[in-house]
């Protein structure tokens, strides 16, 4: 098991998930598949070298027609070789298949980055979702702290008959819902905190601590969406791996109009042996048996049953289609940034409302409550000014966290990291 951090903050949890996701290791290891084919296609440049050796005994029977019945022969011989052949022209293929093969190493890792970029902002969102939780259950926390006090000076009330029955009753039901929205506010904290848990692939009993930031700035300026459009088809991914999908496609067209073309190659072969049956000695016979011969092969394509004509076509096709791919990635991520950029303008805006309607409500609901408590107010009153501020205070830790992701996307697409 992975060493893991005592608290995490939103930088630990990238940090971690990017070395420790699964998905991610996945892609990173056809990454390394990827760079072990392009060596494999640089080494096909150079000439192989192979050697082989046999040694080998034979025994046999023969008919001895001088003094009848069978005379044994046996023999002892070794044959040694060492064979090369090395391809010195074959349309320019080899090369290609290097290039190819490049291009193929960079999609990998322009992969590894795309699903890098989801899994952050993946991460974002569970973490501000857990982070909304937890300010929502201090806003709940105090509201039980009211409403308890509230119930307290009701039952000193109700023994002083001051207030009726129905009134006492209606703070205890307060109170009690109070308490119930604080175990549901606790319940949907565990919740986010298992989300993000799992996202991050973490043992079922580990238990996470959440580091709280100073701050979320659920306002900010925002760039325009021509600014922010144009960065993000420059600098994301997803576009460049598209980008890399049309090159792809133009170098296998190169590769199967080369193997239409002839294939020179060059083989050698340097061999000896050596056999029992001769009276000459081992090192002698060596050298006379040494051969050597080297030879020029010319393979022309001739007729192949279309198999060439068939592959530059479909290689045309595939260059079409990876166009339409780059421009449908394209049209893709304008309309994410468009609708980011929307989402963030709703956002500060709910959020700039949220804040003035919690200071309104809140400040109703003090009012409220210093009348009650001298008997000015009556408790219909109390209650509706408080259900006004819970719906308010409610709105805003929603509209800040909201705001604040918001903010977050919409900076990433421009390239721009995520830090709270």
């Amino acid at each position: 098991m992975h060493q893991l951090p005592l608290q995490w903050d939103l930088q630990t949890c990238f940090d971690y998930a990017k070395k420790n996701n699964i998905q991610l290791n996945t892609l990173r290891l056809s990454q390394q598949i990827s760079k072990q084919d392009l060596l494999l296609a640089k080494a096909a440049k150079y000439p192989n070298l192979f050697g082989n050796m046999v040694q080998s005994f034979t025994h046999s029977s023969n008919t001895n027609p001088v003094v009848g019945g069978f005379a044994t022969q046996s023999s002892f011989s070794s044959n040694y070789s060492l064979t090369s052949a090395w391809t010195v022209y074959n349309g320019g293929y080899l090369n290609y298949n290097i290039k190819l093969q490049n291009l193929d190493l960079q999609s990998a890792g322009l992969n590894v980055s795309v699903s890098e970029n989801s899994l952050v902002l993946q991460i974002t969102q569970d973490y501000l979702n857990i982070l909304l939780a937890k300010e929502n259950i201090v806003y709940v926390e105090d509201l039980v702290k009211t409403s308890q006090a509230q119930l307290d000076q009701g039952n000193q009330q109700y023994s002083a008959g001051s207030i009726a029955r129905n009134a006492l009753i209606e703070l205890q039901a307060q109170n009690a819902t109070d308490k119930y929205n604080l175990v549901s506010a606790q319940s949907a904290l565990r919740q986010n905190i298992l989300s993000l848990k799992q996202l991050l692939q973490l043992p079922s009993g580990y238990a996470m601590q959440i580091a709280i930031p100073d701050t979320v700035i659920a306002t900010a300026l925002v760039p325009s969406l021509d600014e922010v459009q144009r960065a993000a088809l420059a600098l994301r991914p997803e576009i460049k791996y598209a980008e890399t999908g049309v090159d792809i496609a133009q170098m296998n067209l190169r590769l199967a109009k080369a193997q239409s073309l002839p294939v020179a190659s060059i083989g050698t072969t340097l061999a000896s042996g050596y056999s029992n049956n001769q009276s000459i000695e081992y090192l002698k016979q060596l050298d006379n048996n040494f051969y050597q011969r080297i030879g020029l092969t010319l393979t022309v394509p001739i007729f192949n049953n279309r198999i060439y004509k068939t592959q530059i076509e479909v290689s045309k096709i595939e260059i079409d289609q990876a166009k339409l791919s780059l421009l449908g990635a394209k049209t893709t991520l304008s309309q994410e940034v468009e609708q980011a950029y929307i989402n963030v303008l709703n956002a500060q805006a709910q959020y700039d409302a949220a804040v003035v309607q919690l200071k309104s409500s809140q400040e109703s609901y003090r009012v409220a409550t210093e009348q009650f408590k001298v008997g000015a107010a009556n408790l219909v009153d109390l209650l509706l000014q408080k259900n006004l501020y819970v719906q308010a205070l409610q709105n805003y830790v929603q509209a800040k966290y909201n705001s604040a992701l918001n903010i977050k996307i919409y900076d990433f697409y421009m390239g721009m990291p995520v830090k709270l």
